[in-house]
């Protein structure tokens, strides 16, 4: 089959498309037909080596599968045939991948492959973030950095869908700011003096939840932004630095900084995943939740693909068309 490799760690200019053989499953584990896979920041970071989870070289990356189901264990909650979403955590760039079956959902007739291969990681890491750990409330009030990339449309989506009041974007250019606005934002302000249009926006209140997959110098007025009670939720650092947070900030202010560590959580837990797909999955079926792809490339353009992240040029999901 043919498959994408990171056989030297010298990033995306270096990762290649070749033929190897079919993964074997194991009795307990799924294969699944890939239609489309998700390119993600993680997969960029890898092709350098900088990534946490460091497979040995070559491997094939990719985490996120949108197809079909071609074998399963017997009297598994998906079989051959079945169009499903699945979370492969390597090996999705290739046109089978072998997934744990804990990690393969099936998807509504309304959803297309590539909007699968866009759901698990960016709509979980969401759902995580504003519910459980954002503790998020009917009627709140959101701002979302990022807010024209794959977690930050998310992000979007799920706090409307599970009740916020208002979502406010934060975006680098206005072109960004009408991808957020279609995703489903209330309004965007644009990151150069972001804070004082947030105040201003929120007629001097602030918010009550920030989701900040971006990090960077950004991090001390998103907590200037919260109101009492307000929540900053640390989901990631695309900006490519780490902030440090002076926490008399936190105690003065009654604000609380929240780690979100969606998949070192969840792996601890069996059937969380699951538990996370059963209350998503009615709102990807009636609509409320639907990825925004910002550009699919076939297999052979991978290249382009992960610059097209490490540049800071998507919006919205990017995706591999594998078949």
């Amino acid at each position: 089959m043919r498959a994408v490799h990171i056989a030297t760690l010298d990033g995306p200019e270096a990762v290649s498309v070749v033929d190897v053989d079919k993964p074997t499953r194991t009795p307990d584990q799924m294969l699944i037909e890939v239609h489309a896979a998700g390119v993600a920041f993680p997969e960029v970071l890898q092709s350098r080596g900088k990534y946490q989870n460091k497979p040995d070289l070559p491997f094939i990356p990719g985490a996120e599968v949108g197809g079909v189901v071609a074998e399963a264990p017997e009297g598994a909650h998906v079989q051959p045939g079945d169009r499903v979403a699945a979370l492969s955590m390597l090996g999705a760039f290739a046109e089978y991948a072998v997934c744990d079956p804990a990690l393969v959902f099936k998807i509504p007739d309304n959803v297309t492959f590539e909007q699968a291969a866009s759901l698990p990681f960016n709509y979980m890491t969401a759902h995580f973030a504003l519910i459980p750990r954002g503790r998020l409330a009917a009627g709140e009030t959101v701002l979302v950095h990022g807010a024209a990339g794959g977690v930050g449309t998310a992000s979007i989506q799920v706090a409307k869908a599970f009740g916020a009041g208002t979502v406010i974007a934060v975006t680098s250019t206005d072109e960004k700011g009408k991808v957020a606005i279609e995703a489903g934002a209330d309004q965007y302000v644009l990151v150069d003096g972001f804070k004082d249009a947030v105040m201003s926006a929120t007629n001097g209140t602030g918010v009550d939840i920030v989701v900040d997959p971006v990090g960077g110098d950004r991090f001390t007025d998103s907590l200037r932004c919260l109101r009492d009670d307000g929540r900053l939720l640390v989901v990631g650092f695309t900006g490519g630095s780490i902030p440090e947070v002076k926490v008399n900030r936190l105690l003065l202010n009654n604000i609380d900084a929240v780690g979100v560590g969606w998949g070192a959580y969840a792996s601890k837990r069996p059937g969380y995943f699951a538990g996370q797909w059963d209350e998503l999955e009615p709102k990807v079926a009636n609509g409320e939740l639907t990825p925004p792809i910002g550009a699919t490339f076939p297999m052979d353009d991978v290249v382009e693909a992960l610059k097209t992240i490490d540049e800071r040029r998507a919006t919205g999901k990017v995706v591999l068309n594998i078949r």
